[in-house]
């Protein structure tokens, strides 16, 4: 965290461009941290690559998974004409 108190993400570059880490996720989604490991476990969620300790999620595959989640509003049946 900065002084402001936002959080700054380190540039992308090498190994790791093109993945997140959990925290950058749950920031991003405006979720906790324990809500990304909670759906782990449950196996709900994007899918997610663990380094040891840490867990990384791969932005296309959190971007494909948001789609899939995206449900079309439904249709209200008995409306006035």
């Amino acid at each position: 965290m900065t002084a402001t108190g936002t959080y700054q993400r380190p540039a992308a570059a090498g190994l790791l461009g093109g993945w997140i880490s959990r925290l950058e996720l749950a920031l991003e989604l405006g979720l906790t941290v324990d809500t990304l490991r909670r759906w782990e476990a449950q196996r709900f969620g994007p899918p997610c690559v663990r380094a040891g300790r840490k867990v990384y999620y791969r932005r296309d595959a959190v971007q494909d998974w948001l789609q899939v989640q995206e449900v079309p509003s439904p249709r209200r049946a008995g409306g006035r004409r």
